[in-house]
């Protein structure tokens, strides 16, 4: 059937083709030239040779990428790197991956890179007018200000966010927790964690036993996968022996960024435990990672969601970030979104709009485009496989983008109500809308001038 008007051309803006996942060669890169399967599938030699500076770079490309790249790399280091830089073999492996010969041609592909834009990203990335929203904040969602217990997130009626560290294998320059997770930057002192881990881990715990009504935990960070297994494998036996808690949800963007890690036999095994005793207790253990583009979604990351969902782990499931340059065509999406579920057992689940933090506007997408996203990937993709694209509405929580309750699209500001009380800090009149607001680059010429005017004004909107 074919629903184009008369005299139209058929429109068919996708033609699914089944693409085999590749591991690049890491050998092509002068730096690893000598580095053996063995190594490669190593954790510890991941860690190890993560690439933290510009030198370590270099160290790794050789003379592939020209000055002028390293120079664009500092001037946004000096003036608007929220995230320290810290990027595996694994992901930098996947950057320009089909690059061509030499210097020119390897830097131009690097640049280009959708992987390389939000985990390394370079002065000539960010908008020149509007680097930051008037309105960004570095803890755009006020989790900290919803801590129950120092870590412990109780923004939604039945769920909480338990932050148990503040470190990743890898940063990406995109974190909605840019201001407590990472080493700081010229721009950013991060906010510290106080309390010993083990101290935080019991108040969280002594909250759950003493707040049965949260029957869902999210184990998180920072990304768990920094958290030496014995430790992680306490807790999570800890909270199983609670009987409120049904769901456990651990969040890693390390399956994506260090599947190493999760194919370690004392960590498999370890999953394998755990999982039997949420098995026994009814409890649904699950795992959710980060990949943003099919770049990045290879055989050792298929391996690695394979390796869990056999250790007993319920569903893998993916929740990425809507970024430009990255992912926000259909094709990008549904590219991205059928290699983790054909080919990788990872289940789409979610892609947010990208949080209103510092110098993240030129990642950022307007509510009006997020919303014909989802209406252009309907229809191919299984529905219990087709990503849901929310809005995590500050003081409100996760909302589909059609959930909007009003929207100034000439000012670029969208309303949304709540439907709960929760979180601490938070108005309790659930009539209220709360805002939430477009890239101005987006917007409008008329938008554009409010913005630069009374707009700007914090107290104008």
């Amino acid at each position: 059937m074919n629903d184009d008007a008369p005299g139209q051309p058929a429109r068919r803006p996708y033609t699914y083709a089944r693409r085999p996942l590749a591991e690049p060669d890491w050998r092509r890169l002068p730096g690893w030239r000598g580095v053996t399967e063995a190594q490669w599938r190593d954790a510890q030699w991941q860690r190890a040779h993560c690439v933290k500076t510009p030198r370590q770079l270099r160290q790794v490309t050789g003379d592939l990428l020209q000055e002028s790249f390293y120079a664009d790399l500092a001037a946004d280091a000096e003036r608007f790197a929220t995230m320290s830089m810290l990027i595996t073999p694994q992901l930098l492996n996947v950057m320009a991956r089909d690059a061509g010969a030499g210097p020119a041609g390897y830097t131009e592909a690097f640049l280009a890179d959708p992987v390389r834009r939000y985990l390394l990203p370079v002065r000539s990335d960010r908008h020149p007018v509007w680097p930051s929203h008037p309105r960004a904040q570095r803890d755009s969602l006020h989790e900290a200000e919803m801590w129950v217990v120092e870590g412990l997130t109780h923004r939604y009626p039945t769920k909480v966010l338990a932050e148990l560290l503040s470190t990743c294998p890898q940063y990406c320059g995109h974190c909605t927790r840019m201001d407590l997770v990472g080493a700081s930057t010229p721009q950013v002192v991060k906010t510290r964690l106080t309390l010993k881990p083990v101290d935080r881990q019991e108040l969280m715990l002594d909250y759950l036993k003493r707040t049965p009504g949260v029957r869902d935990v999210v184990v998180s960070g920072g990304d768990v996968a920094n958290l030496p297994w014995p430790r992680l494998e306490a807790f999570l036996l800890r909270l199983l022996e609670l009987e409120s808690v049904r769901d456990i949800r651990l969040a890693t963007k390390a399956l994506v960024g260090l599947p190493q890690h999760w194919l370690q036999p004392a960590v498999v095994s370890g999953v394998a435990r755990v999982a039997a005793v949420a098995r026994r207790r009814g409890v649904n253990l699950a795992v959710h990672t980060h990949a943003n583009h099919v770049n990045s979604v290879t055989p050792l990351v298929a391996e690695a969601a394979g390796a869990l969902l056999e250790a007993g782990v319920r569903d893998v499931r993916n929740q990425g970030v809507l970024l430009r340059g990255v992912n926000t065509t259909a094709a990008d999406l549904l590219d991205l979104c059928f290699a983790l579920q054909g080919e990788a057992q990872i289940l789409p689940y979610y892609f947010y709009l990208c949080d209103m933090i510092p110098n993240a506007e030129h990642w950022r997408i307007p509510v009006h485009e997020a919303q014909r996203l989802q209406e252009s990937i309907m229809g191919y993709l299984p529905g219990y496989a087709t990503p849901r694209l929310v809005c995590d509405v500050p003081y409100v929580g996760k909302r589909w983008v059609h959930q909007v309750d009003g929207y100034d699209r000439e000012r670029g500001i969208s309303y949304w109500t709540k439907s709960h009380g929760i979180g601490l800090g938070e108005p309790a009149d659930l009539a209220r809308r709360f805002p939430f607001y477009d890239p101005i680059d987006t917007l409008p010429e008329p938008g554009r001038r409010w913005w630069s005017g009374e707009g700007a004004d914090p107290e104008a909107s």
